[in-house]
């Protein structure tokens, strides 16, 4: 998956947005509801993007065993956030389910409340 791609798939989703908040303008952010659901350097040092996404700890586990594109999420050292690199050895298809799967994670750890909110946003 080229980077245009998984951007257009990352504003895909209801209440999304994406910025370059830090001081390094090459970290790309991607935000639900302003809570980072996905972030990584678009113009990487070895030319190979990653991206860094909110995953289920066991299935991070599984995911790392299984794809070498899948490694320990940039600037974490636990298991709920993996580094994807987007064009190895992950099928674009689940890809896609990873960014969604993140997506729900930061939806997940929200209040009830901002919960209710995203969920009737359109």
């Amino acid at each position: 998956m080229n980077i245009e791609d998984f951007r257009e798939y990352c504003l895909s989703f209801k209440g999304t947005s994406e910025s370059f908040p830090f001081l390094d303008k090459n970290i790309l952010v991607f935000k639900v509801m302003d809570k980072m659901f996905v972030y990584g350097s678009i113009f990487p040092k070895d030319g190979k993007i990653r991206m860094s996404m909110k995953c289920n700890r066991d299935y991070s586990v599984e995911l790392r065993d299984k794809y070498s594109g899948v490694q320990t999420g940039d600037h974490t050292r636990d298991l709920s956030w993996n580094s994807i690199y987007i064009e190895s050895d992950i099928p674009d298809t689940l890809i896609k389910e990873l960014v969604a799967h993140s997506l729900q994670e930061v939806i997940n750890g929200m209040t009830k409340k901002k919960q209710a909110e995203y969920n009737n946003l359109r």
